[in-house]
């Protein structure tokens, strides 16, 4: 039997949303921070962050936040945050969760949308590329800032 999920573009996030969103973070990246109150405060008070959600009979079991903005060189647009509860993976959840991310990129007009996923991540790579993403030939540079 298919499995059944609704597609959301969240406005804010209750507590409740909050603590099932900080759990699937925990799944992304064994060094993600959960976010707090005052996190999820910033990230929802941004009108260039859409937060998409996947639920099953209200528990959201996946996520990922598009982020756009403008430059000198054209209007752009990040993927960020997808995740899919281990659980639930390999049930179309993670394609409609970035098929929603770009139906607004495309609303937004943005010029191109970027996303990173580390290799080890196979079949989120794999995902990407079917759905049209195309691996740069870029190195991605960080730095850590003290806080």
């Amino acid at each position: 039997m298919a499995l059944s999920y609704d597609i959301e573009l969240l406005r804010s996030a209750s507590p409740e949303d909050a603590r099932q969103l900080a759990r699937l973070l925990g799944q992304l990246a064994d060094d993600a921070d959960a976010p707090g109150d005052e996190d999820m405060e910033a990230i929802f008070s941004q009108p260039n962050v859409s937060v998409v959600v996947a639920r099953h009979h209200g528990e959201i079991v996946g996520c990922g936040i598009l982020v756009t903005f403008e430059v000198l060189t054209g209007r752009r647009a990040i993927i960020e945050d997808v995740v899919v509860a281990e659980e639930y993976r390999r049930r179309g959840i993670g394609r409609a969760i970035i098929g929603s991310c770009l139906d607004v990129a495309r609303q937004a007009r943005r010029r191109d949308v970027d996303l990173t996923s580390r290799p080890k991540r196979v079949a989120a790579n794999r995902l990407y590329q079917q759905i049209g993403f195309v691996k740069r030939e870029t190195n991605v540079y960080r730095i850590v800032l003290e806080a």
